[in-house]
């Protein structure tokens, strides 16, 4: 009986690596992001069967998303925080998704750079990944890559994303708090202080609140009479307003003690494992509607009325509708 070419691959050297990962080793797993990372099919199948091996020893971490303008000080802030759960016996890593190369398509790594206090700590794992233009500012495996990052038995996981503006919102939905870092002193043009993305924050923290404590004081002020207005991310959370400073650590442990606070809140209410259960699931959907377009992109009835139907479409002779739907008639799956 032959093997079903959609199966997950399994490689000889696979199983050594899932269990260097298992063992926390840095280098079995930054090889195993890598390879979630290849977009080559034969990769893919592999990085399917080695989360299918890890997906029992995941879970555990407490998994951190944090957002903010370019400018805002994220990674300085990441950095303190980040030493400050060292400093408390917790091992953290962090998935700095960075802004994709023009050139090469890879990550520029300025976020490993700016961090290397934090990088250069045993109990610390920094992966920069290229966002490659996906939308909400993380990368497509970034999810996978937390789950190796819990599976190798790190406490915290620290998703930063890129900061491109109302669009970010995908780390909301994979982390199990999520923190807006906001400027004191700056216009809601600059702050991107929106409802949308408001509506997902579990904390707003003012950082650099040092440089000019009347302005932080304010937009302080304002934004929790914003916050009022809207409707929060749980209702089981009243969503706080911090001032930290990451260059002098001022705050940071209080925005620590909030993150915590807010766990502990979710829990008694029941809400934080419907909440990792519902993302779950949207992440799942995710996958089948992407996995559909690539099928339906390369089926070869579709692809064979195509680059006419294009033609049609953009010289006027054909509806945008009517195209679309002909050529989803045409579609057999194979």
């Amino acid at each position: 009986m032959s093997a079903d070419p959609g199966a997950p691959s399994r490689d000889p050297g696979d199983a050594a690596l899932a269990a260097g990962v298992r063992a926390g080793q840095r280098r079995a797993l930054a090889k195993a992001i890598t390879l979630i990372e290849s977009t080559l099919p034969a990769h893919r199948l592999r990085a399917q069967a080695l989360l299918d091996g890890l997906m029992a020893h995941t879970g555990g971490a407490l998994r951190v998303g944090i957002s903010g303008v370019p400018g805002v000080g994220k990674s300085t802030f990441i950095e303190t925080l980040g030493m400050h759960l060292i400093e408390r016996g917790l091992r953290v890593a962090v998935l700095a998704v960075d802004p994709s190369s023009p050139l090469t398509g890879g990550a520029i790594l300025g976020d490993k750079t700016r961090m290397e206090k934090l990088a250069q700590n045993a109990a610390a794992f920094i992966r920069p990944s290229p966002a490659g233009g996906a939308l909400g500012g993380v990368g497509q495996q970034t999810r996978e890559a937390l789950l190796l990052c819990e599976a190798a038995g790190h406490d915290v996981v620290i998703v930063e994303t890129v900061g491109v503006g109302q669009s970010e919102t995908a780390v909301a939905g994979m982390c199990d708090v999520f923190v807006l870092l906001q400027l004191p002193n700056a216009g809601d043009e600059l702050q991107g202080i929106k409802k949308g993305i408001l509506e997902l924050a579990d904390l707003v923290v003012y950082n650099k609140a040092d440089l000019d404590p009347g302005a932080a004081a304010v937009a302080c002020g304002q934004m929790r009479s914003a916050l009022r207005m809207l409707r929060p991310a749980s209702p089981h959370w009243t969503v706080p307003v911090l001032q930290a400073s990451a260059s002098s650590g001022e705050g940071v442990a209080a925005v620590w003690d909030d993150v915590l606070r807010h766990r502990a809140a979710l829990q008694a209410a029941g809400a934080w494992q419907e909440r990792r259960r519902q993302q779950a699931q949207a992440w799942m959907w995710g996958l089948i509607e992407a996995g559909l377009q690539q099928r339906f992109r390369e089926n070869g009835a579709v692809r064979a009325a195509l680059d006419a139907t294009l033609r049609q479409v953009g010289d006027g002779s054909a509806s945008p509708a009517g195209a679309a739907r002909r050529l989803l008639d045409a579609f057999i799956p194979e």
